[in-house]
């Protein structure tokens, strides 16, 4: 994985929202018009100066993290087990799934069940740099 680049918006996207809530079936005709706008940066970042970008590389956080998705991770959340982090481990950055058992075994797990977890021994190098907030990736 890349080292990350600094979030730069130089400019506060808002975009319409629909009216209601989308439903799977007829959609009403009299609900085309949008009232209200969103701010993506004030949805999408809690702080700016402590959030970056990231690209994902690899498969082992499909289905949950495709291939080339585009992560928000914020330096300021606490990680707590079960987030998905950014985390250094002997000097590599990966992402995974933070666990740690009743013991305090802290292990790195990935989603996709043809790559293994990361169980870090107890003189292993692991720091989590970041915490994934948001995982933004093209609909299928």
């Amino acid at each position: 994985m890349q080292n990350p680049e600094p979030l730069l918006l130089t400019l506060d996207v808002s975009l319409p929202v629909a009216p209601e809530a989308a439903q799977c079936g007829f959609p009403s005709p009299a609900q085309d018009y949008p009232t209200e706008e969103l701010s993506l940066v004030e949805h999408l970042i809690r702080d700016r100066a402590a959030t970056y970008f990231w690209r994902a590389a690899g498969r082992s956080m499909e289905p949950v993290i495709p291939d080339g998705a585009l992560l928000i991770v914020d330096r300021g959340v606490t990680p707590v087990p079960g987030r998905i982090v950014v985390a250094i481990v002997d000097g590599e950055y990966t992402v995974k799934r933070l666990h740690v058992d009743q013991s305090g075994q802290v292990t790195l797990r990935a989603e996709n069940p043809g790559f293994p977890h990361l169980v870090l021994p107890e003189l292993s190098e692991m720091t989590v740099w970041g915490v994934v907030t948001f995982i933004i990736s093209p609909a299928s």
